[in-house]
């Protein structure tokens, strides 16, 4: 059983920085892509960032890009996203979710396993 456990979230001011992290469990992590997807109220789950089961290649939301960072650790099990420049409209519950076999996927649809979500309040 693939569980995925997210941590980090919290509120922020605008401009701040948080790092959330998700422990994997129940698969050999390193086969698989990772992302992580986001959803604020009244809104749909929209991708953030994804990253290979290698970690070699790494993708981001346009949004985001230039202020967002996923990275893995492969012996840990455990993938993080490090967000910098934070603004308002990044306010949202944060998903991390597990792909395909050394697949990597930008949309929802392309990952089967996600985690209960963490949530991130960035304050103007």
């Amino acid at each position: 059983q693939v569980q995925l456990v997210e941590s980090g979230g919290g509120l922020v001011q605008a401009g701040g920085s948080l790092r959330l992290s998700c422990a994997a469990s129940g698969r050999t992590f390193s086969l698989y892509g990772m992302g992580w997807f986001r959803q604020a109220p009244g809104k749909e789950r929209e991708f953030v960032a994804a990253i290979s089961w290698s970690g070699t290649n790494t993708y981001y939301a346009d949004s985001v890009k230039g202020r967002f960072t996923i990275s893995r650790d492969n012996a840990k099990n455990t993938v993080y996203l490090q967000m910098v420049s934070l603004k308002p409209e990044d306010t949202a519950v944060y998903y991390c979710a597990v792909g395909g076999f050394r697949r990597v996927g930008l949309n929802a649809g392309e990952y089967d396993y996600w985690g209960q979500g963490t949530q991130v309040t960035v304050s103007s």
